[in-house]
C-alpha cells in the first residue's frame, strides 16, 4: 500500500511539474521566466546550504540579490564570476569568513544563472532542448538499466549501471539532436546533445555525492514522491553550463 501511495504521489507531482513547465514555456514571458527560475533557484539554494552543512541563514538574502541582478544585467553567467571575485576579496579582508559559505554560490547558482542566460540569448527553444536531453538521459538510463543493466557504474550511485548510462546517453543524443536543429546544424546539434547528456549524468552523480556526505536520501521534501528541488534539477545544473559554453563556442 505504501509503495502504491508513493508511486501515486510521484506521478501526480510529475504531471504538475510538466504542466507548469509547459505553461511557462508557452507563455514565454521574460518576467515570468525570471520569477519561475528565481523561485526554483532560491529553494535549491536553501537545500544546497543544508547539504553543505552551512548554518548562515543570511546567505539566502545574497542569493536573492544575485538573482535580482540577473534580471537586470544581460550576462547572468558573468555574475557568477563577479560573485567569486567579491567573496575572495571578503575572505582576504576578514579571516573569519569561511570558503564553505561560498559553495552554494557555485552550486546551484552557476547552473541557474547559465539556464537564465541561455534563455535570454537562444530563446525558449534552447531550454526545451536542454529539457529533452536531460529528461531523455534519465528515461533512457532507467529503461535500459532495468532491462539489461548488470555492470555497476560507480560507487556514488549504486543503482546506476554502465549499460543504463550508455543507453541514456544514446537515447538523449538522438532525441536532442532533432530539437537542436532549430538552432544549429545537424553535426553541432548532435555534439552538443551528446556532451550535455554526459554532463547531466555527472550532475546527478554530484548531487548524489552531496547527499551521501550529508547522510540524507533527498535534498528536501518539497515535491511528494520526488524529494527536493535539487533532486529534480541536478542534471540541468551541469547540462546548462555545458550547453551554453558549446553554443557560444561552436555556433
Amino acid at each position: 500500500m505504501g509503495v502504491f501511495v508513493g508511486s501515486k504521489d510521484r506521478v501526480i507531482t510529475g504531471l504538475v511539474l510538466v504542466t507548469t513547465a509547459l505553461l511557462v514555456g508557452i507563455i514565454d514571458n521574460f518576467f515570468l521566466m525570471w520569477v519561475s527560475l528565481g523561485l526554483i533557484y532560491l529553494i535549491s539554494f536553501k537545500e544546497a546550504c543544508k547539504l553543505f552543512d552551512i548554518q548562515n541563514q543570511s546567505l539566502i538574502v545574497y542569493a536573492g540579490f544575485l538573482w535580482i541582478l540577473a534580471g537586470i544585467y544581460p550576462y547572468g553567467d558573468d555574475l557568477f564570476v563577479l560573485a567569486g571575485v567579491s567573496y575572495a576579496s571578503m575572505v582576504a579582508f576578514n579571516k573569519n569568513l569561511q570558503w564553505k559559505n561560498f559553495f552554494p554560490f557555485i552550486y546551484p547558482s552557476a547552473g541557474m544563472l547559465f539556464i537564465f542566460t541561455m534563455y535570454q540569448e537562444y530563446s525558449i527553444i534552447s531550454l526545451l532542448w536542454l529539457l529533452i536531453v536531460v529528461a531523455m538521459t534519465d528515461v533512457g538510463a532507467y529503461a535500459v538499466g532495468k532491462s539489461i543493466g548488470k555492470t555497476p557504474f560507480c560507487e556514488t550511485s549504486p543503482n546506476k549501471t554502465m549499460e543504463g548510462v550508455v543507453g541514456g546517453i544514446v537515447v538523449a543524443s538522438i532525441s536532442g539532436t532533432f530539437i537542436g536543429l532549430s538552432i544549429v546544424d545537424f553535426g553541432i546539434s548532435f555534439i552538443i546533445s551528446f556532451m550535455v547528456a554526459i554532463s547531466s549524468i555527472f550532475g546527478d552523480l554530484y548531487e548524489s555525492s552531496l547527499k551521501r556526505s550529508a547522510g540524507v536520501k533527498d535534498s528536501g521534501n518539497l515535491l511528494p514522491g520526488h524529494g527536493g528541488a535539487l533532486d529534480r534539477i541536478d542534471g540541468y545544473l551541469f547540462g546548462s553550463i555545458v550547453m551554453l559554453v558549446l553554443l557560444r563556442g561552436l555556433v
